[in-house]
């Protein structure tokens, strides 16, 4: 194994070994200091930040707003006093040494407010912001402002290119490196384009060489890169250690800092990750983000592939084969369906999936009584955590929609990940996580359920184990 060699990272040289900030409360300020304090870059994820009272209690996010702008506001709210709070646990337990970074979804609700009002609320405390979940053209400015680094996140060197020539060349001295996510391996939300076939993954090593490349075009050849998805073990990697066409390379870490003392994911969660398994990973589309994300296949991701296995498309009006009326809602307004979808609809009711939901699609979705209250509930509930959100039709707009008819075969993110984040019950939310997660149940580091600190996992990569 070669040696790791420091590199410089927002003002300073750490190690090449980097926490992925991952979702909501899953890195925090003492998972992310602890990373720091072992020499590397740790990462608090910015993304509604749990929050405390003088007491050191959890504040729950609890929203009393009766509008879904007045929820959005409490949420703004939460967000801003989370992030300034994990960035003081990060930097008091960092010990001052490596770096501490704040990694926000440029697609979360506000995210510009919630960048602003943290970088302020924490100044000197952050020393450098990743952002990724969409094209984050304006993180660069605001960055600039309070004087720290910034660090896109991109699957391709077409995407670092657009983002380069429309904003990033304007502020090039703050532009810390640029994130590599493999949109394949990568837990959580996803890249991948349309162009792109989600069961056919590309080589990150040319998409990488794709990146230095347009990097280099623009004087970024020192620049560093961070490898990000995919990554258990760096002797896997040991071909990009001091290879040219590479260049400057750090590697980010998100699924293995989930099974250490300091991360905060529940008992239950860490038990399961020991016992995954090969393929147990699913790489879908229901998130109503719009994007593909990665999560474990568990009952709550089965509810959803079920929901949408049952569904019809429909028409208004009687029109080529949808001639066949079928009675939908408590008024029992008839759409047409063909022959074969109506045997199915009729079968399906027949099953207890009595209520048939319309989505943006004219199709109906087949769902129980308590399943369809669950779901309107929800999308009554909404806080506006996207800046678009497809389940509740929510958006960032002055009208406060997409236009949409809200998307029944989707999922309010927020509940569910506040849920998984802050309860024991891994089989009904959304869990996510890389798709080597696996490999935790055979790697002898974690043999006989161990769970390593922190300092010790970074000890073991520096091995290259």
């Amino acid at each position: 194994m070669k040696p790791l060699r420091p590199i410089l990272v927002s003002g300073r040289e750490v190690l090449p070994l980097v926490e992925g900030g991952k979702g909501i409360s899953i890195s925090n300020g003492e998972s992310s200091g602890a990373w720091a304090a072992a020499g590397g870059v740790g990462t608090f994820s910015g993304v509604n930040a749990d929050s405390y009272d003088a007491d050191g209690k959890l504040v729950p996010q609890v929203y009393r707003g009766r509008t879904r702008r007045e929820r959005h506001e409490e949420l703004v709210a939460f967000a801003i006093q989370g992030g300034i709070q994990q960035a003081r646990i990060a930097h008091e337990s960092s010990n001052g040494l490596g770096r501490i970074h704040m990694n926000v979804l440029w697609e979360m609700g506000a995210s510009q407010r919630v960048l602003h009002g943290v970088l302020e609320g924490a100044r000197g405390l952050i020393h450098g912001v990743t952002c990724g979940a969409g094209m984050p053209y304006k993180i660069a400015e605001i960055c600039a402002s309070y004087g720290v680094h910034y660090y896109p996140i991109v699957s391709s060197g077409r995407a670092f290119r657009a983002l380069w020539k429309r904003a990033y060349h304007r502020f090039p001295n703050l532009l810390g490196g640029v994130v590599y996510e493999d949109p394949w391996l990568a837990g959580g939300h996803n890249g991948l384009s349309n162009s792109e076939d989600p069961l056919k993954p590309g080589a990150p090593m040319p998409r990488v060489v794709e990146l230095r490349a347009a990097m280099k075009e623009f004087g970024l050849g020192e620049t560093p890169i961070f490898m990000a998805g995919g990554v258990w073990c760096l002797r896997e990697w040991e071909d990009w250690l001091d290879n040219p066409e590479v260049g400057p390379i750090a590697f980010q870490f998100g699924t293995r800092p989930l099974l250490t003392q300091e991360s905060p994911i529940s008992d239950a969660w860490k038990r399961r990750l020991l016992a995954l398994k090969e393929g147990d990973v699913f790489l879908n589309r229901f998130s109503p983000t719009g994007f593909y994300s990665s999560a474990v296949s568990n009952p709550f991701l089965d509810e959803l592939k079920e929901r949408s296995d049952r569904q019809v498309a429909y028409s208004t009006a009687p029109v080529g084969e949808h001639v066949w009326p079928f009675p939908v809602g408590a008024r029992r307004r008839l759409v047409y369906l063909t022959a074969a979808d109506k045997l199915n609809a009729v079968e399906w009711v027949e099953h207890g999936f009595t209520e048939a939901l319309r989505t943006p699609d004219s199709t109906l979705i087949f769902v129980t009584q308590d399943k369809a209250n669950e779901i309107r509930e929800d999308q009554i509930n909404c806080m506006g955590c996207l800046s678009a959100c497809r389940f509740s039709n929510w958006a960032e707009t002055e009208e406060g929609s997409t236009g949409k008819k809200a998307d029944p075969r989707s999922y309010c993110i927020q509940k569910t990940l506040q849920t998984i984040s802050h309860s024991e019950d891994t089989e009904h939310n959304l869990m996510f996580a890389g798709h080597n997660a696996f490999r935790f149940k055979d790697d002898p580091f974690y043999a006989n359920g161990y769970i390593p600190t922190v300092r010790e996992l970074v000890g073991r990569l520096e091995t290259g184990d």
